[in-house]
């Protein structure tokens, strides 16, 4: 089994910055990608980022330009940069692995931490 954690979320107003962190513990040497997902109120969870350890990154179209993913393979941790952040960036974010290469798709991922909450006020 894998265990993910998230952290760094909080309260940022519009335009400002956040770094979310996330560790992987346990049997990490399975993992080959990880991914942000975000979910807000009343709404389904969407991708947001992934990343695998051959270099690979991909992002959704709403956060191009201001969000940047980043791993440390040697740590099993992922990083998502966040900057300009709007509104409609407050969600709840998730961290994401898979024994695969880096993933769109939610239900390809094998682990998931709890979430960290991103509020972006106006």
């Amino acid at each position: 089994q894998v265990q993910m954690v998230e952290s760094g979320g909080g309260l940022v107003q519009a335009g400002g910055s956040l770094r979310l962190s996330c560790a992987a513990s346990g049997r990490t040497f399975s993992i080959y990608a990880m991914g942000w997902f975000r979910q807000a109120p009343g709404k389904e969870r969407e991708f947001v980022a992934a990343f695998s350890w051959s270099g690979n990154t991909y992002y959704a179209d709403s956060v191009k330009g201001r969000f940047t993913i980043s791993g440390d393979n040697a740590k099993k941790m992922v990083f998502l940069s966040m900057s300009r952040l709007t509104p409609e960036d407050t969600a709840v974010y998730y961290c994401a692995s898979r024994s695969g290469g880096a993933s769109l798709f939610s239900a390809s991922y094998e682990y998931w931490g709890q979430g960290t909450q991103v509020t972006v006020s106006s």
